[in-house]
């Protein structure tokens, strides 16, 4: 099915997670220079709009996974009677496909056969180009390609507002240079061992730095945070569920650097300008790694993806998950600390 050539009306379903929201962030605002006029209309998570609330000229319409069909119902009556230009069709999730039934378009773009998983080529009925080894921000920007946009180096303008800059403010002065900790991913094993995550602290420290955590109020999270206070020999300055999205967000802005594992926060520190040490095990960080920064990670992904798939990199399949509870005990704090300094030259 051809795009038409003038595209008045863009409907996007990305619902999740947190890191490929914020990728989906560059994808759309790089839509809204070649179509400036385009009303754009995106189906996002509950938690995931507490992020983009106030995203210029983008309206917002929230499904909530949780309410089960419920939440379905919910969202086709909001969009009852409404007909779109285009759908961006950019989570292979069934529940996702499910969810475009009940969204009216012309033209439902979703990804190439290979990666249309979840049988998301049936909700479909054009595809985006095939991509051999795409990071995952690349293969958000092949949908805006296939509306004619050619700029495709990704840029971000997130909504902040003016109190929670100055609570960020408040936290980290003019002048201050902080290491941001976001130790905690959603899934533990991607988490690093407390005791190393405390000694890169300290060495930060020894750099006259000051080092905060931050995180979610779960309470992994948590119980992570105090541990590697208790590890650690310096003080270090918990917020660690004591801000939400937007504060999170701009903390990271006025960070001077970002440890954190394959997690949101790592993601929306990119988004903000901020340089990130990435902390990788598990997934491909040429694939999920944080997108200007990838040369900075920390990562053990190939030696256990290698030995689990009996092969050399080149030859497993791009995107290959390793598996495993206790991969990231394969990063050693050495490692990180070359990269902490190594980063901390370059961009400060």
């Amino acid at each position: 099915m051809p795009i038409p050539s003038k595209v008045n009306s863009i409907c996007i379903m990305r619902l999740s997670a947190i890191g490929d929201v914020c990728h989906a962030v560059a994808m759309v605002q790089a839509l809204q220079k070649r179509h400036p006029d385009a009303a754009i209309t995106w189906i996002v998570g509950k938690i995931e709009a507490a992020l983009l609330d106030g995203l210029d000229g983008v309206e917002l319409v929230v499904f909530d996974k949780r309410q089960g069909w419920q939440g379905y119902k919910a969202l086709w009556r909001t969009l009852k009677g409404r007909h779109f230009d285009v759908l961006l069709h950019m989570q292979v999730a069934l529940r996702a496909s499910v969810a475009t039934l009940g969204i009216r378009a012309k033209v439902k773009v979703g990804f190439d056969r290979d990666r249309a998983k979840e049988g998301q080529w049936l909700f479909t009925n054009h595809r985006i180009a095939p991509q051999a080894s795409p990071h995952v921000l690349d293969g958000f920007m092949n949908f805006a390609r296939e509306l004619g946009v050619t700029d495709t180096d990704p840029s971000w303008n997130m909504p902040i507002s003016a109190a929670d800059h100055q609570f960020a403010a408040l936290q980290i002065p003019d002048g201050q240079r902080t290491l941001v900790i976001c130790a905690a991913a959603s899934k533990a094993e991607r988490n690093w061992l407390p005791e190393r995550y405390a000694a890169v602290a300290d060495h930060a420290a020894s750099l006259g730095m000051t080092v905060m955590l931050c995180g979610g109020p779960a309470a992994l999270e948590l119980s992570l945070a105090d541990a590697i206070q208790q590890h650690a020999n310096t003080q270090l300055v918990n917020l660690v569920g004591q801000t939400n999205l937007k504060q999170l967000l701009a903390l990271l802005r006025r960070a001077t650097l970002v440890l954190a594992p394959d997690t949101g926060p790592a993601h929306m520190a990119v988004t903000q300008g901020t340089p990130v040490v990435g902390l990788y095990a598990h997934s491909n960080p040429a694939r999920t790694g944080p997108y200007r920064y990838r040369h900075w990670v920390a990562s053990c992904y190939q030696q256990h993806v290698e030995q689990q798939q009996q092969a050399p990199l080149a030859q497993i399949p791009f995107g290959t998950r390793a598996k495993g509870a206790e991969l990231m005990a394969a990063i050693d704090v050495d490692t990180v600390i070359e990269q902490v300094n190594g980063a901390l030259e370059a961009y400060t």
